[in-house]
């Protein structure tokens, strides 16, 4: 289904529905009560895939304040590849929504409704920010706590009022540190921030999340690298993501790229252009601009996430626009430079001190929001990115694989 149709289902049939529960609620419903002992509780995240690395402090955060909780995550079935990667929750405690069709998305959303009843989930939270879908989603399942955000009183933003354990969201701070006061919600009686004892949290630093590779793994991976693609044999190796993904809004200009690979392979490196096979022709472009025997196609070149992620470990550095890619190589030794313009890395910037967040400034930066449903009003014309300068990148980037070693 594409990105526009849902956007206007969920914002018509949508917001008639939220009011419809919300009646039904007023009439039907009792106070919320503070979590006790929780045995089932559901986490709703349906956003893109970078999203589910963000989360990892807030998945933590369950365990260690629930231990033995049944944990149960419902993502769109395209994300479901992360979470089982990321050992997230057992594989019985996944569930998906296939959002190819419409047929097929309401038909999971009756699946998933039915089976979450039947389980008897203590608790929901829907990590969404103003998703209609996810809020009814966490009110058909059942759970006598709904945890989730709430606009306040910004207009147009309308999704009921039967989460009952709501707190406002907040423009001003990461998503991940959002993400954990979810959590304190759970023990909060009602919504925040009337529970004005919730503790003061710092922004995490680290995504408590791991992917383990057996450094005999690793080391054929490279070998493997190297019998592909000789040219990288004694350089070393630098990825770049130049593609988009859902929001072509988000890519740094192809020229921009191109100029900062000819600089990288003049001085001696190699540039492996990754990707999905729906980038395959943006590489093919950029390597006609390029024209360097030192950069590489390597779009389609990984067959899974788990591949992906060992590309990174061969890699020293990732040139990437926002994204999962920039997301995922935080489970990962390898250093990132990530552009953002349209949204910022203060709220959705990758977690931890490998990661350098590239941005302009310029007044209009960013203008995809969670009020505006991520809608720009630029025409596809992102100077937040054009005016980020390929040399001035170029430098930073040469600066640090001047001063790390050679991967073995």
């Amino acid at each position: 289904m594409k990105l526009e149709t849902q956007r206007f289902i969920d914002r018509w049939a949508g917001q008639l529905l939220c009011g419809v529960v919300s009646g039904w609620v007023r009439l039907t419903g009792s106070d919320p009560k503070p979590i006790k002992s929780p045995k089932n509780i559901l986490v709703i995240l349906l956003s893109e895939m970078g999203s589910i690395v963000l989360a990892g402090p807030m998945f933590a955060q369950l365990r260690r304040q629930y231990p033995g909780v049944n944990l149960h995550i419902l993502q769109l079935k395209k994300n479901q590849e992360v979470t089982k990667l990321l050992q997230l929750t057992q594989p019985e405690f996944m569930h998906s929504l296939d959002d190819s069709s419409g047929a097929s998305l309401i038909g999971d959303i009756l699946k998933v409704s039915r089976d979450m009843r039947a389980l008897g989930l203590d608790a929901v939270i829907d990590c969404e920010l103003f998703s209609r879908v996810s809020a009814l989603l966490s009110f058909t399942t059942g759970a006598p706590v709904r945890v989730g955000f709430t606009p306040h009183t910004q207009e147009g933003l309308y999704r009921g009022s039967f989460i009952n354990h709501a707190i406002p969201y907040n423009p001003y701070q990461h998503i991940s540190k959002q993400f954990l006061s979810l959590v304190d919600a759970l023990e909060a009686a009602g919504s925040m921030p009337r529970n004005k004892a919730a503790p003061i949290r710092s922004l995490p630093t680290d995504t408590e999340l791991r992917v383990d590779f057996s450094a005999a793994e690793l080391q054929a991976y490279r070998a493997q690298v190297r019998t592909d693609h000789p040219v990288t044999s004694g350089r070393k190796l630098v990825l770049m993501y130049a593609g988009g993904g859902i929001l072509p809004i988000r890519a740094w200009p192809a020229a921009h790229y191109a100029r900062v690979a000819q600089g990288l392979c003049a001085a001696g490196y190699a540039v492996g252009l990754i990707g999905l096979k729906d980038d395959a022709q943006l590489a093919k472009d950029l390597m006609l601009q390029i024209n360097s025997e030192a950069c590489i196609d390597l779009t389609g070149y990984t067959r899974s996430i788990r591949e992906l992620l060992m590309l990174f470990h061969a890699a020293e550095l990732l040139i990437t626009n926002d994204g999962g890619p920039g997301h995922f190589a935080t489970v990962t030794p390898i250093q990132t430079m990530v552009f953002f313009g349209p949204e910022t890395g203060k709220l959705y910037g990758p977690l931890g001190a490998r990661n350098t967040v590239l941005e302009s400034g310029i007044a209009c930066s960013p203008c995809l929001s969670a009020y505006n449903h991520r809608l720009t009003f630029c025409n596809g014309d992102n100077q937040c990115l054009k005016r980020i300068a390929p040399d001035p990148v170029l430098d930073q980037a040469l600066q640090f694989l001047q001063g790390t070693p050679q991967a073995s």
